[in-house]
């Protein structure tokens, strides 16, 4: 099959764990009732996007949190990425995206490898690794419209994890993520065309709705972007959902086109995971 419907559900923030979920099931099922058949929320959607919110949030896989994302992919009968959330195993914590299938499954599990630490001057200062523990998998799964590869906001930035998740066969690529105010003018859809033109795929960015009154405001501009680099759906800062029919067999035409894929000189040059 090679039409779906990408739902991403750029959602406001509530500031408790009970009012972020109650307004994702909400756009969720308002996502699904357009018709789309994957749908993402955005990084860190059940707590503020600060470090000293996340581990006051974290809760381990099973959880409540986790339960209630299991819950709406049942409700729905989607395949639904949930955005991020702080997951504490063993002591440490991490940025994580759960995936489940429309049954309830989990079907993947994505920590972010990438730590967010910027200094940007006259700009936003974060530091997630004094938080954070980055994870280690790149992470593709399978579903009946193709492969679709998971990673969180920062991850974006290294061309060589998206290239992975396409040479393990991604045909979409979503990414959970919470650009700021300082980057995401100029580098958040810039990034996004330029992943989706490295690899020739789908490349799909789902962010919160911007809080102006905040401690961390989002640069929202939920996005997808298709392989020739063109962004085929977008929203501005506001709350809203993107909901758009894709066509994978792009790929293919895209590729055949300009052949970037098959020309790899990997007699050269090689990307593999350790």
């Amino acid at each position: 099959m090679s039409k779906v419907k990408i739902g991403l559900c750029q959602i406001p923030e509530v500031g408790t764990k009970e009012g972020d979920l109650k307004i994702a099931a909400e756009y969720v099922k308002k996502a699904v009732d357009q018709g789309a058949q994957i749908v993402s929320l955005p990084e860190m959607f059940c707590c503020t996007y600060a470090n000293e919110y996340f581990w006051p949030a974290a809760e381990e896989k099973g959880g409540y949190i986790w339960s209630a994302l299991r819950d709406i992919a049942i409700e729905n009968k989607v395949y639904f990425i949930g955005g991020s959330m702080p997951e504490v195993e063993d002591g440490k914590l991490y940025n994580t995206s759960f995936v489940f299938d429309p049954d309830g499954n989990q079907i993947a599990r994505h920590r972010k490898m990438h730590m967010f630490d910027i200094d940007v001057k006259g700009g936003q200062f974060f530091k997630e690794s004094d938080t954070f523990t980055p994870g280690n998998d790149v992470t593709v799964f399978d579903t009946p419209y193709g492969k679709v590869g998971v990673e969180i906001c920062f991850d974006i930035r290294f061309f060589e994890q998206t290239r992975l998740m396409a040479l393990q066969g991604a045909d979409i690529v979503i990414s959970p993520g919470e650009f700021n105010m300082s980057t995401g003018p100029v580098h958040w859809e810039l990034l996004f065309r330029a992943r989706a033109l490295d690899n020739q795929i789908f490349v799909c960015g789902c962010a919160a709705a911007r809080n102006v009154n905040g401690p961390y405001v989002s640069w929202g501009n939920s996005l997808i972007v298709d392989p020739w680099g063109t962004v085929v759906a977008k929203l501005d800062g506001e709350a809203g959902i993107i909901v758009q029919e894709i066509d994978t067999d792009m790929i293919t035409n895209v590729r055949n086109q300009i052949p970037v894929m098959s020309a790899l000189r990997t007699d050269v040059y090689e990307i593999v995971k350790k």
